[in-house]
């Protein structure tokens, strides 16, 4: 594999140097943390998440320089703010996500 970002998925499956919870704070909760990003990044009771639903096994990201627009493999479904934005096919039409700042 070794499919990048950070070969994220090679880290966890084949080298072992990363549990596939370290990996996803990693990804999501440690970035929040240092951006100051307060009420994201965890699921709780008032808290803005973005699950997403995917295959330990078989998530990949399929981009390469030369062809950096592809859809990774492995990902059943994400949810923006609760609405459901990828069905494991195909974008939905709700755009409930905006960008975010460090002060938000």
């Amino acid at each position: 594999m070794g499919h990048l970002p950070a070969r994220a998925g090679a880290l966890v499956r084949e080298e072992k140097l990363l549990t596939l919870p370290a990996a996803i704070h990693k990804m999501t909760g440690l970035p929040a943390q240092q951006y100051r990003l307060s009420e994201r990044a965890l699921l709780r009771e008032g808290f803005h998440a973005d699950p997403v639903l995917f295959d330990p096994d078989t998530i990949a990201d399929l981009a390469t320089v030369s062809h950096p627009v592809q859809v990774s493999c492995g990902i059943e479904g994400v949810w923006v703010n609760g609405e459901q934005v990828w069905d494991g096919t195909q974008t939905g039409k709700a755009r409930p996500g905006r960008v975010l700042l460090a002060e938000d």
